[in-house]
């Protein structure tokens, strides 16, 4: 077993793979059905996220089929999609089509240092030479108000932009689990790349904040989310707008979050 990720249970069918050792704190989320595995994001591809998974499958689902396993990608920046090569099937919405077959709109020896320069150590085996960042056509393509069947469990696809133009949430309404990626987290909220605006980021917020929802599940930090966070974000971009700062860029301090336009 590999001790890149730390792994944590957050119900008996539902799994937090987390990269605690590099300062992006990437979260993947691997949910078990009755007949399928849905894992939500593929983290920086420092280490072998399929290999992790097939490990928990084997160990406590053993009648499930361990290649019963579909990946839908919250959005395909390089710290999402970095364990995409090691599933054959992938899912993203189509705004970000492009990006994940090849057009990634960043240069790999920039993504190289961030991963050098951001990790406490890198895991035995890893070679930054041999880094690529994901390049591969999905199976399918995700949109709005799309449900996957895990056969006990279903996932519903929402479409926020606002982080990238693709940008997912995804939501268990079953379990009340709502999956936010980049949208929501305690952290620095980007709102700034040339591919978004944050009139597209607040729309987003407004848009998941009306949903039913009892746990947050972030993409990246402190996996433990206060549940008023998506209202007080909602706040925060209302407060901005009001004072014209959606023209100034900058990062605006919000307490434990901040946003950077």
């Amino acid at each position: 077993m590999n001790y890149w990720f730390t792994i944590e249970a957050i119900d008996r069918e539902t799994f937090l793979f987390s990269e605690y050792s590099h300062c992006e704190e990437t979260h993947c989320y691997v949910l078990f059905g009755s007949y399928r595995i849905l894992v939500i994001d593929t983290g920086m591809g420092i280490e072998d996220l399929a290999f992790a998974v097939d490990y928990i499958a084997r160990r406590f689902f053993p009648k499930l089929n361990p290649r019963a396993i579909q990946v839908v990608t919250t959005h395909a920046h390089w710290d999402h999609i970095g364990g995409h090569a090691g599933f054959d099937n992938i899912a993203v919405h189509p705004a970000e089509l492009d990006w994940i077959s090849g057009n990634f709109p960043l240069e790999l020896d920039n993504v190289k240092r961030q991963i050098v320069e951001g990790a406490e150590y890198l895991p035995d085996g890893f070679d930054i030479d041999q880094y690529r960042i994901f390049n591969g056509r999905p199976n399918m393509l995700l949109n709005n108000g799309d449900v996957f069947s895990l056969g006990d469990r279903d996932v519903t696809v929402i479409h926020t932009p606002g982080h990238s133009p693709g940008h997912c949430c995804f939501f268990e309404l079953q379990r009340g689990y709502l999956y936010t990626g980049d949208l929501v987290y305690l952290g620095c909220l980007d709102a700034y790349y040339p591919s978004t605006d944050p009139m597209q980021f607040w729309e987003s917020i407004k848009k998941i904040k009306t949903l039913d929802f009892t746990d947050i599940m972030p993409g990246h930090y402190n996996p433990n989310l206060p549940m008023d966070i998506i209202d007080r974000i909602d706040s925060a971009f209302e407060e901005l707008y009001e004072k014209g700062n959606f023209q100034n860029k900058g990062i605006y301090d919000f307490g434990d979050f901040q946003i950077h336009i």
